[in-house]
C-alpha cells in the first residue's frame, strides 16, 4: 500500500508472513504450510486476488527481503532507527514496523524500552496467546493418500485438531512431487507439552494421528513445529490495529503491529481479516507521517 500510494517518498522493505512454508529435506519441491490453521476463501478475496496473487505481488515489489535475523535491540539514531540483530552489523531505517508476537516485542531492548509508556506496557502485557504443535509429513513422489477431503477439523481426539492434505489444499497435481500432510494439535495438548522437547512430543502426536487416520502411509521425512504463540486469545484492549510507539518528523516512526502474524493479531484478532485490518491501520499511520 505504501509503495502504491507514496512511490517517491518511501522505500518499503518486505516482511515475512505467518504461513511458515516448510520444505522436505529430501525433496525441496515437496512443501507444507505448518502455520496455516484456517483457510480463508471468502468470495471477495478469491475473486479480486485469486488465492496466490498476494504472494506474487510481494515477490514482484523489488523489496530486499532478509530472513533468519533475530532482532534484539532498537535504538533511536539521529533521524531514524538502528535495528540490531544477533550475529551481524546493525541496520538503519527511517521507519520500523514490528509484527512479531507481543511477548517478543516486550523482550526487545534499547531505546524502545524507555519509549513504551506505562499504560501502553500494561495493555501489551495483557495480550494472551494459545499454544500448539504442528507436524509436517512429507512423502515420496509415488505415494498415494486416498483421502476424499483436502482439510478437516477434528473434534473427537484430545490431541489432533486440524489436518490438511497440502497438495489438495493448494489444488496441485505435481507428477514428480510427493504429497504432504499438515497436522495441528489441540490447544490443551499444546499447553500441556509446551516446555517439552519437540522430539519427545512428536511420537505422541503420531500415535494419536494413527487413531484419526488409520493406515496413513509411512512418511519419508517429518518436521515438528512448536507454536508457542499460535493464536491470539486476548488482544490489546479495543483492538486498535496498531500501537504507535514513536512518531516525529525528526526521528522517524516506530509502530507495533500494522501487519500479519502474531503482531497484527495481537492488536486486532487472530485470523486473516484481523491481519488485513491491522495492516490497513498501520498503513494509515505511516502514510500520515510521511
Amino acid at each position: 500500500l505504501l509503495r502504491r500510494e507514496l512511490p517517491n517518498k518511501a522505500k518499503i522493505s518486505g516482511c515475512r508472513g505467518e504461513m511458515s512454508t516448510s520444505r522436505s529435506p529430501k525433496d525441496p519441491s515437496c512443501t507444507v504450510d505448518l502455520g496455516a490453521q484456517y483457510i480463508s476463501a471468502a468470495p471477495y478475496y478469491a475473486r479480486i486476488h485469486k488465492m496466490t496473487r498476494l504472494f506474487k505481488d510481494q515477490q514482484n515489489t523489488g523489496a530486499e527481503v532478509l530472513y533468519e535475523r533475530h532482532v534484539t535491540h532498537i535504538h533511536q539514531k539521529d533521524t531514524g532507527w538502528e535495528v540490531c540483530h544477533k550475529g551481524g552489523a546493525p541496520d538503519r531505517f527511517d521507519i520500523v514496523v514490528v509484527t512479531m508476537p507481543v511477548p517478543q516485542i516486550l523482550q526487545l531492548q534499547g531505546d524502545v524500552e524507555s519509549l513504551i509508556g506505562e499504560n501502553q506496557r500494561r495493555m501489551l502485557e495483557a495480550v494472551s496467546y494459545s499454544s500448539r504443535y504442528a507436524l509436517g509429513l512429507f512423502y515420496k513422489a509415488d505415494t498415494q493418500i486416498d483421502i476424499p477431503w483436502a482439510a478437516k477439523y477434528v473434534s473427537s481426539n484430545p490431541c489432533i485438531r486440524f489436518i490438511a492434505i497440502d497438495d489438495k489444499k493448494r489444488n496441485l497435481a505435481l507428477k514428480n512431487c510427493g504429497p504432504a500432510v499438515m497436522v495441528h494439535t489441540s490447544v490443551p495438548f499444546g499447553i500441556q507439552h509446551l516446555e517439552e522437547e519437540k522430539d519427545a512430543v512428536q511420537p505422541n502426536i503420531l500415535e494419536e494421528l494413527e487413531k484419526v487416520m488409520p493406515g496413513l502411509p509411512q512418511p519419508d521425512s517429518i518436521k515438528c513445529q512448536k507454536w508457542r504463540y499460535s493464536q491470539v486469545t486476548g488482544s490489546v484492549a479495543d483492538c486498535p490495529g496498531q500501537m504507535t510507539l514513536h512518531s516525529t518528523a525528526s526521528a522517524g516512526v516506530c509502530v507495533w503491529g500494522g501487519g500479519g502474524g502474531g503482531g497484527g493479531g495481537g492488536f486486532t484478532h487472530s485470523n486473516f481479516y484481523g491481519y488485513i485490518e491491522s495492516a490497513l491501520k498501520g498503513f494509515e499511520v505511516l502514510k500520515s507521517s510521511l
